[in-house]
Parts: structure tokens; C-alpha cells; sequence
């Protein structure tokens, strides 16, 4: 078995709270305050979970570089004040991103 630190604890709850706020914010008709928030825990929840190191490398490869432009871009648009467009634009860049997870069962088949 592994180790799990404090760090990484505190990484999952900010994860969990980026996405109750995501969730909150796309319910109560894409607020962008609540869209804004939830991203940015999520995003450092994330990095306390991977650690800054592999996260680096997860997000910053060549192939996945293009949904990372494009989630950062999503944020941007959102903390301007466009939710609707940022949070399409982010969509985009989470299947880019993660669309190499597609073979990967949760269940066996």
C-alpha cells in the first residue's frame, strides 16, 4: 500500500469542493462567481493530489498541450464574464485533455 500525506488529504477536499461549486455554479444558471471559484480549487486541488512535479508533466505534455491551452483559456473567459462561452470552452479542453482515458473500464466487462 502507499502513503497518503496531509497534503494530498487537503488536495481532496479542495477537489470536492471545486466540483460542489462547479456543480452549484452550472445550477444556479452558470454564476460566475461560483463557476470562478470552483475552478480554481479544483485546479489546486488537483496539483496537491498529483503534486507539483507530475502535474507539470501531466498537463504540460505535447499532446495534451492543446487542452490545457484550452481549459486555461475557459477560465480566463469565465473570470471575464462570459460563463456560458468559458464553460464550453473548458468542456472542449477536458476532452482533449483526458481523452486518453477512454479505455480504461471501471467495471470489467
Amino acid at each position: 500500500m502507499f502513503e497518503v500525506t496531509h497534503i494530498q488529504k487537503l488536495g481532496v477536499g479542495l477537489v470536492g469542493f471545486g466540483v460542489f461549486f462547479l456543480f452549484l455554479g452550472v445550477l444556479l444558471i452558470l454564476d460566475r462567481s461560483l463557476l470562478a471559484l470552483g475552478n480554481i480549487l479544483f485546479i489546486s486541488g488537483l496539483t496537491c493530489v498529483m503534486g507539483k512535479e507530475r502535474a507539470y508533466t501531466f498537463f504540460f505534455q505535447r499532446h495534451k498541450l492543446k487542452g490545457t491551452i484550452a481549459i486555461c483559456l475557459g477560465i480566463f473567459t469565465v473570470l471575464v464574464g462570459w460563463p456560458m462561452v468559458g464553460m464550453l470552452i473548458e468542456t472542449y479542453g477536458f476532452i482533449l485533455l483526458f481523452r486518453g482515458f477512454k479505455n480504461i473500464y471501471l467495471f470489467e466487462p
